[in-house]
């Protein structure tokens, strides 16, 4: 995984590595690899880190949106949709859903279908079900 940041708060997190990245010694990192560490381990159910997203006013309410899906829990795109007040608007969220910049910390790994098949992401299928799998283990 390849964390960004401004120095302030997250503002990427990506999979795989960079081979122009520039290495910087921000606290923010200390703070995100903890809570990451954390996640993996199944002992923290929500991300603290600050974050910073970039994108239009609908890709960022629908962001947003993400971050209240509890732990352990999936959602369909229509749920989004309806839960921000654009009930037609399920491809619309799809959209915005694989243009997050800061996965695993705003959850998209938890939008599915709505017949509850695993649709893409941006880490692949094999490692959303391993997410979705490792927050089933710990939810409670």
């Amino acid at each position: 995984m390849l964390l960004q940041s401004d120095g302030e708060a997250i503002t990427a997190l990506d999979f795989g590595e960079s081979t122009d990245a520039v290495y910087r010694d921000f606290p923010i990192f200390d703070q995100a690899k903890e809570e990451l560490d954390q996640y993996f381990a199944g002992t923290r159910k929500i991300f603290a880190v600050p974050t910073k997203t970039s994108g239009t006013p609908f890709q960022t309410q629908v962001w947003e949106a993400l971050k209240e899906i509890p732990y352990g829990q999936t959602r369909c795109y229509e749920d989004i949709a309806i839960q921000i007040g654009n009930p037609k608007a399920s491809r619309a969220i799809g959209m915005a859903n694989n243009r997050n910049p800061i996965s695993i910390i705003i959850p998209c790994h938890r939008v599915i279908g709505k017949d509850g098949s695993l649709v893409g992401y941006g880490g692949g299928l094999d490692t959303k079900i391993a997410l979705l799998d490792l927050e089933q283990k710990h939810s409670s």
